[in-house]
């Protein structure tokens, strides 16, 4: 089995924008780095061991952040301790909460308690050496994690800053994209891992990945023995390698995302596959046309908060309509549109069936057949999710779709 590659992020270095803080009343400064694009932080104070959870609760509250310069692993403990806090729902919230409400607007609320429980949490900071060495005691060695992620460090542009939930999530992502995630429709241990990079959206559900396990696949068009498939969106890779694991002979993977290509492109080498699947950037569709073009884009229309989310939240439907609209142009006659889609929107208001059916209808698609499957994932069972209740009836489907003008 091929050794896995350690390819870094393939991307240009970016100009990061510059924090300015005062240390022993000097004027300081350094990169600042926000995976979601935030500003840098404008109040910015120096913090310690000595600093209590309630006092640092209260100071982000204020709108300031918190420049570590204690212990690392004490940094962690409040940080948890400040998520504990931000966690905790007021008297005058819970009883709001006992009456029900629209399911859109508890996912409207959801979104915004995550984000401003996000913005709070972002507010403890961890500075870095050039080299992204932490200068803290306890301080565990990220340099692998922090060049998987951002690139190799720039060792000319000096010191950088990031929340200390962003660097949590590097080494978190490291973790995955090292141990891997067991597919079991890729068949038997230890050749059916997926390695998911940091920022490409991890296949951790499985109910999607086995409908398109199992689905039947078309023929090939008259006069050829073998199948080519597109796989639109391809993400880490998963889908294309389950249709390469079944025998499709060629697979185009689409991706605009740097990293997305790069993982993609890993986990191919990883398998085996890459004399199969060939991964390329494209906005959708490659050129030319397939028997077979896979797509599961992001299951919900609504704006995305960072860049991971993208993989969630797809604004105005770009993707779905983009790829519902393109579809006929990249089929071979007699060829199958792959959509696969959790019903989670409709069930939010987010988006009706018959709006979905109607984006069918006119771009000229007709419903092969469809097939289902329930959701496994632990919030699916959760009854204190906010969601709930839409979680429970959620089902994801694989719409088979076709040229309703086919012969």
């Amino acid at each position: 089995m091929p050794s896995k590659p350690q390819s870094a992020l393939p991307v240009n270095p970016i100009a990061l924008p510059e924090i300015h803080w005062l240390e022993a009343d000097q004027p300081r400064n350094a990169r600042w780095r926000s995976e979601r694009g935030l500003p840098p932080p404008t109040k910015v104070v120096l913090a310690d061991d000595t600093l209590s959870a309630d006092s640092a609760y209260r100071m982000v509250c204020e709108g300031t952040s918190l420049l570590w310069r204690g212990d690392f692993q004490n940094a962690r403990q409040l940080l948890q301790a400040l998520g504990r806090r931000a966690d905790q729902v007021p008297k005058r919230k819970r009883k709001q909460a006992a009456t029900p409400i629209p399911l859109l607007d508890a996912f409207n609320q959801h979104r915004l308690a995550q984000s401003q429980r996000a913005r709070l949490l972002g507010r403890l900071l961890i500075a870095f050496d050039a080299d992204y060495h932490v200068p803290l005691r306890r301080a565990p060695d990220v340099q692998a994690a922090c060049t998987e992620a951002w690139g190799p460090p720039d060792l000319q542009a000096g010191p950088m800053v990031a929340s200390l939930r962003e660097l949590l999530g590097v080494t978190s992502a490291h973790e995955w994209r090292r141990v891997g995630i067991e597919i079991p429709a890729l068949g038997d241990a230890p050749h059916n891992r997926i390695h998911p990079h940091y920022g490409v959206f991890s296949p951790v559900r499985g109910e999607y990945i086995q409908l398109v396990a199992t689905a039947h696949l078309p023929k090939p068009p008259k006069g050829r023995d073998q199948l080519l498939a597109f796989d639109i969106g391809t993400g880490t890779g998963v889908l294309a390698a389950v249709l390469a694991r079944r025998g499709v002979a060629h697979i185009v993977a689409t991706d605009l995302d740097a990293r997305a290509l790069a993982c993609a492109r890993d986990n191919m080498a990883q398998l085996g596959l890459q004399t199969q699947v060939e991964v390329t950037q494209a906005d959708l569709f490659p050129p030319g046309k397939a028997s077979l073009i896979v797509c599961n884009p992001p299951w919900l229309p609504a704006r995305p908060g960072s860049p991971i989310e993208r993989a969630v939240y797809d604004e105005g439907s770009r993707m779905l309509q983009g790829f519902l609209a393109g579809l006929l142009d990249h089929l071979e006659p007699k060829g199958e549109g792959w959509l696969i889609l959790s019903n989670l929107a409709e069930h939010l208001g987010l988006r009706s069936r018959d709006e979905l059916l109607a984006l069918f209808e006119a771009n000229r698609l007709r419903v092969v057949s469809r097939v289902d499957a329930k959701p496994v994932h632990p919030k699916a069972s959760d009854a204190t999710d906010a969601l709930h209740h839409a979680r429970s009836q959620e089902v994801t489907s694989l719409w088979r779709l076709a040229s309703n003008t086919a012969p």
